[in-house]
């Protein structure tokens, strides 16, 4: 279900993501790193969580600018309000999946 937005409810949050994104980036680059050395596995687990945590906090931000912006105007707006609230629900089950 991709739509796409010209206006984005993170936007203003835009250039703090994407600095988010690159250190995780750079953290999946240094878990290969650390494979092709030969790391111990504890070291290599705690890298993997650490970028998880990282990536899922990015994943938090924007959900919260999508229910404060897009769900919030919805429901103000009285716009398929019932429908965007469908959405938020299923993309905070998509996102609470291990």
């Amino acid at each position: 279900m991709e739509q796409i937005h010209v206006g984005h409810s993170y936007a203003e949050q835009s250039t703090d993501l994407q600095k988010r994104l690159r250190r995780v980036e750079g953290q999946v680059r240094g878990l290969q790193k650390m494979i092709d050395d030969g790391r111990y596995c504890v070291d290599i687990l705690v890298q993997i969580a650490a970028a998880k945590n990282a990536l899922h906090q990015v994943g938090l931000t924007i959900l919260d600018a999508h229910t404060r912006g897009c769900v919030a105007d919805a429901i103000t707006n009285q716009e398929n309000e019932k429908q965007k609230i469908d959405e938020l629900m299923d993309v905070i089950r998509q996102f609470t999946k291990s």
